[in-house]
């Protein structure tokens, strides 16, 4: 398959490197040739750290010959047959690298891999047949899940193609209605919000908070350091998209938004809820 990926900051590194690994043929486009230069870092990296685990089937080198990077959408595959967009989380600026996609890709699923945003609401302007919700968890090349989100307005088809890919690359694929936050983020923030507000009440420290829903319940990270590992800033995102939705049982606490202001972003920053 001819693939390709806009944004190439983690998430989109993870995905291109997920299908190189696949046997893909992968562009990535990012803003700006040195912009085009970290993506392309960022995937050497993350490919080199899967080789060092045992985790790839061919020498990093070797898949690095079927992964192309520009800086310019312009330069997208014309017969690429995916195209993703792991962009920071605006409707606009999604909406706006979707469309020159769609325009350069004229036959191409159109893949979101938004975490809350309305697929329905990209879809407006776009030829809403060929767009789904494609969430990948980070670290894509590790996480197994795929939540496949899909609107009133796509082919059945591009449902079942995109489920295929998905599967053939090792993933399991769950099928969600498009509604304000999916399936997983709505759980995952709302658990994340809870987490933070008993910090803030002093009910436990962040170790025991996440000590206790490993434990106890078997999630394999803590809420806590989870949202390290997403980024406060994303997590902040998300909750308050999800709180204009859904209301007010999803509004940031304080000592998010606090975090977030003093640049304590999680393990990107050095510092979030643990020190990095």
């Amino acid at each position: 398959m001819i693939a390709a990926v806009i944004g190439g900051g983690t998430m989109g590194a993870g995905i291109a490197h997920l299908l190189l690994a696949g046997g893909h043929d992968v562009t990535v486009a990012e803003a700006g040739a040195d912009r085009a230069e970290v993506a392309l870092g960022a995937v050497r990296r993350s490919l080199g750290k899967a080789a060092g685990r045992g985790r790839l089937a061919a020498p990093p080198e070797e898949l690095l010959t079927r992964l192309v990077v520009v800086d310019d959408l312009a330069a997208l595959p014309p017969a690429a047959e995916l195209v993703v967009e792991a962009v920071p989380e605006r409707v606009d600026l999604k909406r706006t690298v979707l469309g020159q996609a769609a325009s350069v890709c004229p036959t191409a699923v159109l893949a979101s891999n938004t975490s809350s945003l309305s697929i329905t609401e990209l879809a407006e302007g776009l030829p809403g047949d060929r767009l789904v919700g494609m969430h990948f968890f980070n670290p894509v090349p590790v996480q197994e899940l795929v939540e496949l989100v899909h609107h009133a307005g796509v082919a059945p088809e591009v449902v079942a193609r995109v489920r295929g890919w998905a599967e053939a690359l090792g993933k399991t694929v769950i099928e969600v209605r498009d509604s304000p936050g999916f399936a997983t983020s709505r759980l995952g923030v709302a658990v994340g919000m809870e987490a933070i507000r008993m910090l803030e009440e002093g009910v436990a420290a962040a170790e025991d908070v996440d000590t206790g829903m490993r434990l106890g319940y078997g999630w394999p990270m803590g809420p806590l350091r989870l949202t390290d590992l997403v980024g406060l800033d994303v997590r902040l995102a998300i909750a308050e998209h999800l709180a204009a939705e859904l209301g007010p049982r999803f509004e940031p606490p304080a000592l998010l938004r606090d975090k977030v202001a003093r640049g304590e972003l999680g393990r990107k920053s050095g510092q979030g809820f643990f020190t990095w």
